[in-house]
């Protein structure tokens, strides 16, 4: 059960490890794009490719698809990144239970957004952890974990699609030991658990009040959404600004969202401790650009607040 592309590894990594996969299920088709027009998950399309037989529930509790289940008879559910709430009617149907895949080092980051949440809080490890469904959010026993670094470049984008390769090959391991009777089920220290909510558009918005430092973790965790943006009055009307690539400037300091000069490093900002140096943008209706490239056309920025 999946439905995001990340989910794409763990189906390939069970599909070519010799188990039988009886059914995939994912999220019904989505309107998406400018057209509004209705788009198939990555793991739908993925699943017809496969020749695999698809399952799209309106809601994985009806009895219709619980039935369908029952039907296909699976001695065990892997999950990952299926995107709803799965009822206890459902996880308790195999024989062997149900099994997730989360993005994090469990009891750490339980929650909808751990990769961008882990690197918005600074960590430098995060990890995938193979765990049991239960009654709590990402609270069932632990089967493996394996760490992985967050690198300084890394955005919510990259660390993703990292932790969805190593999380394949870890849940595809873990399914060998379920089937061999070998695997261990750790119960979680609850003392340690830390949550990560679900992101909304309006997190991606900058507050230059913050320390420079804080609105570099944000550029890169919010990639590739909702993405860090700003506001940027320089030629008429304010207009959406998103910052696709930032840095820390040490040791300099100006008033907070003040762009204090453009150069071919890029455009400089302060901020409530320190200086942003914006490297890379995309103007609202634009395409990505270079800072320098994006300050030769909008030549006005230079002394302007950002933010307003």
């Amino acid at each position: 059960m999946g439905t995001p592309g990340f989910a794409l590894p763990s189906l390939d990594a069970l599909a070519d490890g010799g188990h039988e996969l009886v059914a995939v299920a994912t999220q019904p088709d989505r309107p998406r794009g400018r057209g509004r027009l209705a788009a198939a998950p990555p793991v739908k399309r993925r699943a017809i490719e496969r020749g695999l037989r698809l399952l799209q529930p309106a809601s994985p509790g009806e009895e219709r698809f619980l039935a369908e289940v029952r039907e296909a008879a699976p001695d065990l559910i892997a999950v990952v990144a299926y995107g709803n709430f799965l009822p206890q009617a459902l996880w308790g149907l195999p024989p062997r239970g149900a099994i997730n895949l989360h993005p994090s080092l469990l009891p750490r980051y339980r929650g909808a957004a751990p990769i961008p949440r882990a690197i918005l809080a600074g960590e430098r490890e995060t990890g995938v952890t193979v765990l049991y469904l239960g009654e709590g959010m990402d609270a069932g026993d632990i089967i493996a974990q394996e760490r992985v670094p967050i690198a300084p470049d890394d955005t919510g984008g990259t660390l993703a699609e990292i932790l969805s390769l190593r999380g394949g090959a870890l849940l595809a391991a873990a399914v060998r030991s379920i089937e061999r009777g070998t695997s261990v089920r750790t119960p979680q220290d609850e003392s340690a658990a830390t949550f990560a909510p679900k992101l909304a558009k309006s997190d991606g918005l900058i507050d230059w009040r913050a320390p420079a430092e804080e609105i570099a973790l944000r550029v890169r965790a919010l990639q590739p959404w909702p993405g860090a943006y700003t506001s940027a009055a320089a030629a008429g009307a304010p207009r959406m600004l998103k910052i696709l690539e930032a840095s820390v400037c040490a040791g300099e300091s100006g008033e907070t969202g003040r762009v204090l000069r453009c150069g071919n490093e890029g455009i400089r900002v302060g901020t409530g401790r320190g200086v942003l140096v914006i490297r890379t943008v995309q103007p609202e209706g634009g395409r990505a650009m270079t800072a320098p490239e994006f300050a030769r056309g909008h030549r006005g920025i230079e002394g302007t607040v950002l933010g307003r």
